[in-house]
């Protein structure tokens, strides 16, 4: 296999990964006289503050999730290749791939980030992490199959642990999961399962640090608290996971929880490429760039998003990995691409803070902006109102608004499907 993309005269822009920030470079770039190639590992574009939803069933991948042909499709000088990106030679400015190499004028790395297990081989075997649909999907599948699993199941140790649910991660994603997964265990399962004790189902959520929410302001940390315990959630602060054995999740302070739905929210490391300088990488492993978004000791590689690590006056440990960021990184380097090749000065970046949303359940939810914080149902509205907006498509938007108006009115989510493919189909990596 090879990338089979033609030469031209127009200078060359990878692209690689086509979340927010590749996804808004690439709708950039058009027009403008590059040749755009965008490499990703899927092939599609996945909306990814959804996911929880698709991991309890609340709604379909589909709905999240949008072909990138199909984005930019009758596009000229664009070119999607599903691929794995592997490494770079900034000296010959040449990207490796599982489908051979690719030459290139300009290299945008965007890949986003991956779980981040910190070195414990015991819990990367068996937690459920959410970074991706199909990771939703499995986690869908399990949660599910334990459920059903533990109507059958005669031995009561067993069965406890089949009705555990361990989320490790108070962050947005570990907040929002606990939160559907409470209103699923009120309104979903005394119907679906009638001759399980519902009241021995516990869900768990465990965090290292004093805070939930931690890029969020103290009030939406202690509203979410507040809505979590509301909500029969068993929140345990100050408290860090430091084994999964036998079933059990083994914590700092002696407890031992035993569970075999063991999800894994706690932590994100950039994606990783061959041939990237240790001087060149900083905490998390992202990338280091200037004010351009340029990697450090290249000329035209930049990396924009989760992936890299770019400081500012406001910002002196780097910005928080979040959708905005990406896409005002996005916007700005495809200005700056342009005034690159007709020799202008080039735009500083400086990330404007639009606000922070996150959802704990029906009518529950936090928001900052500037210097307001809310909470509540208001939070909620903005909430229900800012993701539908930024979710690709017409249908989808349409899906995704159904699927919600039917939840609020009936307190029922429909898609409590186990379904998985026989066969997974992936791009082969290739060694560099």
């Amino acid at each position: 296999m090879s990338f089979n993309v033609p030469e031209t005269d127009k200078k060359r822009v990878v692209i690689v990964g086509g979340g927010f920030g590749g996804l808004k470079l690439a709708n950039q770039l058009k027009g403008s006289g590059f040749q755009v190639v965008l490499v990703d590992k899927n092939n599609y574009h996945q909306f990814l503050p959804l996911i929880y939803q698709v991991a309890s069933a609340g709604l379909e991948p589909s709905s999240i999730s949008f072909p990138f042909r199909k984005i930019f499709r009758k596009r000229e000088d664009f070119y999607f290749r599903w691929a794995n990106v592997t490494g770079f030679r900034a000296e010959k400015n040449t990207v490796s791939t599982s489908i051979g190499k690719l030459r290139y004028d300009y290299l945008i790395l965007a890949a986003g980030t991956v779980t981040n297990y910190f070195g414990n081989a015991n819990i990367e075997e068996a937690a459920l992490p959410m970074k991706t649909v199909e990771e939703a999907m499995t986690m869908r599948n399990i949660v599910l199959s334990n459920l059903e699993k533990a109507v059958t199941c005669e031995d009561p140790v067993q069965k406890q642990e089949l009705m555990n649910i361990v989320i490790v991660g108070g962050g947005a994603t570990g907040v929002e999961i606990s939160g559907v997964l409470s209103e699923m265990k009120r309104f979903v399962i005394p119907g679906d399962y009638p001759d399980l004790d519902v009241s021995k189902i516990n869900v768990y959520l465990i965090e290292a640090s004093s805070k939930l929410l931690g890029a969020m302001s103290p009030h939406s940390s202690a509203s979410s608290e507040k809505f979590l315990r509301g909500m029969g959630i068993n929140v345990l602060m100050n408290t860090k996971v430091l084994d999964y054995k036998d079933n059990k999740v083994v914590l700092d302070n002696g407890q031992e929880i035993p569970t075999q739905t063991f999800i894994w929210v706690s932590g994100v490391r950039a994606t990783a490429f061959n041939h990237v300088k240790p001087e060149q990488l900083n905490r998390g492993g992202r990338i280091m760039v200037d004010e351009f978004n340029r990697v450090k000791g290249t000329e035209n590689v930049f990396a924009i998003g989760d992936i890299c690590y770019q400081t500012e006056k406001d910002y002196p440990n780097g910005h928080p990995q979040l959708a905005q960021v990406a896409i005002q990184q996005g916007v700005l380097l495809a200005s700056n691409l342009k005034k690159l090749e007709n020799g202008e000065k080039l735009e500083p970046f400086h990330y404007r803070n639009l606000g922070s949303l996150a959802t704990i359940g029906r009518n529950k939810a936090v928001a900052d902006f500037a210097n307001i914080n809310t909470h509540g149902w208001f939070a909620w509205i903005i909430w229900l109102v800012v993701h539908l907006r930024s979710i690709l498509g017409i249908r989808n938007k349409l899906v995704v608004l159904i699927n919600w108006v039917w939840s609020y009115l009936t307190y029922d989510n429909h898609i409590r499907l186990i379904m998985s493919a026989k066969k997974h189909i992936t791009v082969d990596d290739e060694e560099d």
